[in-house]
């Protein structure tokens, strides 16, 4: 009898339990704060064939209006190339992924001076790590310096999960390299910076941008559990609003790189800041720094 009589007072606070509960998914459903600046909003938006060719598959490329659209199929992939190489600069372009299955396939944006430097390379990544229908893209930013990606690997990842869904639309992702600082944006919310904290940790030597889909079973879904499954193929990457505003390698030592701030000093302000650590604390999911398996001798900026 007391049980029946509890009942009506408790369904006031299961109700506001439930209420509570559906708050806290709808503030993360919204996507995080506002970072109250959008660096790309000084950027001009260019087709796709004024800043960069193919570089490898071409029989994979099509160029419709300024936009791009790359595929892997059992035969192939593709990938492509900047005209010319840069010393810093802002880099970005809207992407939109393929959905269902695609478990060990690599979607990816990049810098890299792996052509003139084999061996011995510098690189700053941003990739898409293919998945299985039942769970989300996980999008990997990386930085190689000096042949840390060659032989002896030792990458600098953190990994994270998104506030929405890829494959539903374009959205654009970005890297700002300056001097001082790589900042990785996702529709203009930082969500990492890797500062210069000496010359050993950072790359200082000119880079080509790319981008490119592959075939990467060995290792791109949960550490090459799942493979790349080609009755799935073709495997579709889409790219559009290019943005490349940069140090060219030969310009004049005057240039300066777009900030990331609305201050135009290095950096990031303290709007943009709260952002990343919204990002950061509900959607990171692996950060090279706090790996207990890695040697952290090899990544004193940690």
């Amino acid at each position: 009898m007391s049980s029946l009589l509890c009942l009506p007072f408790m369904a006031p606070i299961f109700s506001m339990s439930l209420a509570f509960l559906m708050i806290i998914a709808s503030s993360n459903a919204q996507g995080p704060p506002s970072p109250g600046y959008s660096p790309s909003s000084g950027v001009s938006s260019a087709p796709f064939d004024q800043g960069f060719r193919n570089l490898w598959g071409p029989q994979h490329q099509r160029v419709d209006q300024g936009a791009l659209t790359i595929w892997l199929d059992k035969s192939s992939g593709s990938g492509f190339k900047s005209l010319q190489p840069y010393q810093s600069g802002y880099f970005g372009a809207a992407m939109k992924l393929q959905p269902g299955y695609t478990a060990g396939v690599i979607t990816s944006f990049y810098l890299s001076n792996n052509e003139d430097h084999p061996g011995n390379h510098d690189e700053i990544d941003i990739e898409f790590l293919g998945t299985t229908p039942d769970k989300p893209y996980t999008l990997q930013t990386n930085v190689y310096i000096r042949g840390s990606g060659d032989g002896n690997i030792i990458g600098r990842e953190m990994k994270f999960h998104l506030w929405f869904d890829p494959t539903q639309d374009y959205h654009n992702y970005a890297m700002l390299w300056t001097p001082s600082e790589i900042i990785f944006f996702v529709d203009d919310v930082p969500i990492r910076r890797y500062p210069r904290k000496s010359d050993a940790t950072f790359p200082t030597r000119p880079m080509w941008v790319y981008g490119s889909i592959w075939d990467a079973s060995s290792w791109a879904t949960e550490n090459g559990k799942y493979k790349a499954d080609y009755n799935h193929q073709p495997f579709v990457g889409r790219y559009t609003n290019f943005k490349l505003s940069g140090c060219s390698a030969n310009g004049p030592a005057s240039c300066r790189t777009l900030s990331a701030s609305p201050s135009g000093s290095r950096g990031l302000s303290q709007q943009q800041v709260t952002a990343m650590n919204w990002v950061q604390s509900n959607y990171l999911v692996y950060d090279y720094c706090h790996d207990p398996k890695r040697d952290h001798t090899q990544t004193p900026e940690c």
